[in-house]
């Protein structure tokens, strides 16, 4: 089992300081042909799975626009994350802080992802909850909408589900919503009520991102 991180919270996936004078620099740290890279990668090779979330294998894979530590130095199968909203994106800006619930059984199940910042997305219910394949049970869809290989796998990991997460930011997937209100609007009036309703999160989150 690994150690368990300093009781210090230290970031990890960027480098940045999480102060609030550094918000706006954090923000801008991914750039265009970052969040498109982030969009594309997929684990190449299996890694070996560990019974525990790793923060090795995140500490030589950084990925930009995000940090990650433990709620609890003595529970690693909790973890708080923030996530920056990608450039170019209604989320730009943003700084989004969520949750990431390990069951004991993991990396063969997947973990349960929360916003715990408020925010006006198709692919999250309107308590916070994530809805993204990577995210949903392995083996079969019973609906026949996802493919086994695009729902959770044990090679994922903590940089994996941030990498779709971030994606899912930059385009969100309207065909299979948590938040059908939301989803409705990005269809059907993204410059209006939708943009206005997630500018509204992203104002409040830069507010509330560090108390």
């Amino acid at each position: 089992m690994e150690e368990p991180p300093s009781t210090s919270k230290r970031a990890i996936g960027t480098d940045q300081s999480t102060s609030k004078k550094s918000t706006s620099k954090i923000a801008s740290g991914t750039s265009k042909a970052t969040t498109k890279k982030l969009q594309r990668q997929v684990p190449l090779k299996p890694t070996k799975a560990t019974p525990t979330p790793s923060k090795k294998e995140l500490n030589k894979n950084p990925v930009e626009g995000f940090s990650a530590g433990l709620i609890d130095d003595n529970d690693l199968y909790r973890w708080e994350v923030l996530i920056i909203g990608p450039p170019d994106t209604l989320y730009e800006g943003g700084v989004f802080k969520a949750h990431l619930t390990f069951p004991k059984d993991y990396p063969l199940r997947p973990p349960k992802m929360k916003f715990i910042t408020e925010i006006w997305h198709p692919n999250v219910d309107k308590n916070g909850d994530v809805c993204i394949s990577i995210l949903h049970e392995p083996g079969e869809d019973k609906y026949g909408y996802e493919k086994p290989e695009e729902r959770w796998l044990p090679i994922h990991t903590v940089e994996t589900i941030m990498i779709s997460v971030i994606s899912m930011l930059a385009d969100p997937n309207g065909d299979s919503p948590a938040n059908v209100d939301a989803a409705k609007e990005w269809r059907e009036d993204r410059n209006g009520e939708f943009k206005r309703k997630v500018a509204r999160c992203v104002r409040k989150s830069q507010e509330t991102a560090f108390e």
